[in-house]
């Protein structure tokens, strides 16, 4: 049975007081449409103006009659000013929670309601995102008072706010507010999938992260039979619950991962082990971003992607040295629910801040009063851990047809007035090349200039006839000044999203074509690899009054970017473009693609981590003749051996990245080339996380989900000034291969790095190399004799097998080949 939460926010301040009774009404006819009943539609009305009152909840009442009892007696409440933002946190923060009625985290549906006559007296932003992250639909109706462009802003879509001048008009939309409701929700459901019986049983993947800090000495033990009576209410095996525990103060440490131990003895053994960490300051900020990045991955056993609810147990005995609030919001984007237990050392509404919900916050005066929550907290994890729909299709027959979500971004600035023709019947030619219809190619149009404004979505149009009909009615849209990163923002909440149409999560290729003549007057940088995390392939064409550099940094690989001189030489690009698309865009299939023979042959992508500080002024020629050397033995094509150079001292520094040539000979010009970088302090732990976090992923060129492997060589020439403990550790996990040569000063730090203490290399100073460049190679080659890659899976996690032969570098050195 379908089933909905539906909140209704009345503004009724003093200037709604004529037209309550028609809002009142307009709820009614409403309610009488919902299918209100227990296990059906639940509902909720809040009234607002300077303070939000709630007149019942989701939960209050489960038959239609007695809703539409109430809403016939609601009165008028007034009052100024009006405080549109404050109402929507605190219906997040009061009505949409377990404890009021709501199932979001069984999956069900949650929608918002607005009617608004007027501009906000406070901010709208931070509350309508917060509740949009929480999964809320958000739809607004506003009248000839309100702000219109407020009310877009607050819903989760432009298109969900409507308008009439007066709500006695209020029935004229009402059939359009159903409809879109209809829409969504049918969009909401569409993508379940067949779940075999496996399936159907409960999962669970839980985290427990302990405050390992000095002030929890005495309060661990406490902590650690919390934990150890919890598994035991858990049913731990493969294909049901996993568990994980990490312990943190300064640093995070993970005891152990979601797939390290199969059976509760074994997890029981271990946490019976734990001993206190100890350290200061506390940083929990810095622990939630550390089990995002290091424990909540396919890698260590999350089962995500698969729809496994996701949970985190937090125990926290003081307040964080650092901010929460990016790492929390972020593990609420990803669905994780977050459960937060402190004591009386620690900051209530820090913790509530990070609980996925406020009421999931528990306090306890000390941790050995944690029994008395442990009922509570198991009732709540059980109660939220319904499995929700994987993401991961069926496969079905029309699924290997090849499919794209297009999305072309103009720029319609003042600057574009008389070549915007030409950029119409550029986009008029690709769509020409494409198969629209609902199962195959879908197309969407966004133009920007200071504001971005979308002409169609990709769900607006099923057959090319109507797109080419839109497209040929463009008009220039005109503004200044050119915000492009705002832009591409936008597309990336508002375009590549499920309910404008996005087939994200079904694995059709997401693809951005932006055209722009000129250079961005805000910062294009964070926006840009915000697209590419979520996957999207942006090509950028650009004129002469474009940022070339800045169209490179946009698009997906520096190579996607094209220039022409003016917007009418479009025609000269189109085939390039088209090319381009085509041979990305293939369809990510969710089940392990067959190998071909392309797939057998040896590839490896390979980054040089060079120490470029004061110390190795002397020595850095020989370095570099060092870099040559080995390149020269490796086969250097797209398709094959890929090459990075990082230089770093205090900081690191790219000297070019993994897709930045695809010839042997443009990468020994530019190693040739090399300047010694210079500075101190080494920072060798800081350039090890930065590998990790800008080159050896996708947009620098990293093949690491296509199964290549990711060999790392570390020249390190002193001991380091910070911590490389943590970041080599991540980069193993992460599946990469550390090779390192070290001096008489870095040598023991270098084999700490490395994967293996054979794969680290010891020499008086760095003019030494030739003589162990032949041991170097012989350990590498054995080393990717040791590796195969195996098919990638759907959640690009990529296993490793034993034994491929051709997996070694061409080294002149037959002895060194492994046959």
């Amino acid at each position: 049975m379908a089933r909905r939460d539906v909140v209704f926010l009345l503004d009724g301040s003093d200037g709604t007081r004529s037209s309550f009774p028609a809002m009142r009404d307009f709820v009614e006819r409403m309610v009488e449409r919902l299918n209100v009943s227990e296990k059906g539609d639940h509902v909720s009305v809040v009234q607002y103006s300077r303070d939000p009152e709630a007149h019942f909840y989701l939960n209050t009442y489960s038959r239609k009659e007695d809703v539409l009892d109430t809403l016939r007696g609601l009165m008028h409440k007034g009052g100024r000013p009006l405080n549109t933002g404050a109402a929507l946190q605190y219906v997040r923060d009061n009505v949409f929670t377990a404890s009021s009625g709501s199932r979001l985290v069984e999956g069900v549906p949650q929608l918002l309601i607005l009617l608004s006559g007027g501009k906000s007296f406070d901010n709208v932003d931070t509350p309508a995102s917060s509740l949009k992250e929480l999964g809320v639909l958000i739809f607004a109706i506003g009248s000839r008072s309100s702000d219109s462009r407020e009310l877009q802003k607050i819903s989760n879509e432009p298109s969900y706010a409507l308008s009439v001048s007066d709500f006695a008009d209020l029935p004229s939309v009402q059939q359009q507010l159903f409809t879109n409701i209809d829409t969504v929700f049918v969009e909401g459901t569409s993508s379940t999938t067949t779940t075999i019986a496996e399936g159907r049983r409960q999962r669970r993947d839980v985290v427990f992260l302990l405050d390992g800090s000095d002030a929890t000495r005495n309060g661990f033990p406490a902590m650690k039979e919390f934990v150890q009576r919890m598994v035991e209410k858990l049913e731990v095996s493969e294909n049901r619950d996993q568990v994980s525990v990490v312990q943190y103060s300064r640093d995070p440490e993970a005891h152990f991962y979601l797939n390290t131990f199969k059976t509760k003895e074994k997890i029981l053994d271990s946490v019976r082990g734990l001993r206190h960490k100890g350290g200061r300051p506390l940083y929990t900020g810095a622990a939630l971003q550390y089990v995002i990045d290091n424990v909540f991955t396919a890698s260590s056993g999350s089962r995500r992607v698969e729809g496994v609810p996701q949970i985190l147990v937090l125990l926290s005995g003081g307040r964080s040295f650092d901010s929460v609030e990016a790492a929390a919001s972020s593990l609420k984007e990803l669905g994780i629910l977050t459960f937060g237990i402190g004591s009386r050392g620690s900051d209530s509404r820090e913790l509530q801040r990070i609980s996925y919900d406020p009421n999931y916050a528990l306090s306890v005066s000390d941790f050995s009063e944690l029994p008395n929550v442990q009922e509570q907290l198991l009732a709540s994890v059980k109660a939220v851990s319904i499995p929700i729909t994987p993401t991961s299709q069926t496969v079905t027959a029309d699924y290997v047809t090849p499919r794209k979500d297009i999305v072309f971004l103009l720029d319609g600035s003042d600057g574009t007035r008389n070549s915007f023709p030409a950029m119409r019947d550029f986009v008029q030619r690709v769509v020409e090349q494409y198969t629209i219809e609902a199962n195959r190619d879908r197309v969407s149009v966004v133009q920007y200039s200071r504001e971005a404004e979308v002409h169609f979505y990709l769900n607006s149009h099923t057959t090319k006839e109507e797109v080419l009909d839109r497209v040929r009615g463009l008009r220039h849209k005109g503004g200044r000044p050119l915000y492009t990163g705002a832009a591409l923002q936008y597309v990336r909440d508002n375009v590549f999203t499920a309910s404008s149409g996005s087939r994200r999560l079904e694995g059709v290729p997401q693809i951005l074509i932006l055209l722009s003549g000129g250079r961005s007057f805000d910062s294009v940088d964070a926006a840009a690899s915000s697209l590419k995390e979520l996957g999207v392939l942006t090509f950028g064409i650009g004129s002469r009054g474009s940022d070339s550099r800045e169209l490179q940094r946009i698009s997906y690989d520096p190579s996607y970017a094209l220039s022409v001189t003016d917007f009418s030489e479009l025609p000269n690009v189109q085939e390039q473009l088209l090319a381009s698309v085509q041979a990305v865009a293939m369809p990510i299939t969710p089940a392990s693609p067959t190998l071909t023979a392309d797939d057998a042959v040896p590839r490896k992508d390979v980054v040089f981590l060079l120490d470029g500080s004061d110390g190795t002024r002397n020595t850095f020629p020989a370095m570099r003749d060092f870099v040559q050397r080995v390149v020269e033995l490796f086969n250097i094509e797209a398709n094959r051996d890929r090459v990075s150079v990082v230089q770093y001292s205090r900081d690191a520094e790219v000297n070019f990245y993994l897709n930045t040539y695809a010839t042997k000979g443009e990468i020994l010009n530019t190693v040739r080339g090399l300047r010694h970088r210079g500075g101190r302090p080494l920072n060798t732990g800081a350039a090890l996380q930065y590998v990790r976090d800008s080159v050896f992923t996708a947009s620098a060129g990293s093949r690491k989900q296509e199964g290549v492997p990711q060999i790392l060589i570390l020249l390190s020439g002193g001991r380091s000034g910070d911590n490389i403990d943590t970041p080599a550790s991540t980069l193993k996990e992460s599946g990469i291969l550390i090779f390192g040569i070290g001096t008489r000063n870095s040598s023991r730090e270098v084999q700490r790095i490395a994967n293996d203490p054979t794969y680290a290399q010891s020499i008086n100073e760095f003019s030494d190399l030739p003589s162990v460049q032949q041991q170097f190679i012989s350990s590498l080659n054995n080393a990717l004799g040791q590796v195969k890659p195996m098919t990638p899976t759907v959640a690009g996690k990529t296993d490793y097998h034993t034994s491929l032969e051709n997996s070694t570098l061409s080294s002149p050195c037959k002895a060194c080949r492994r046959h």
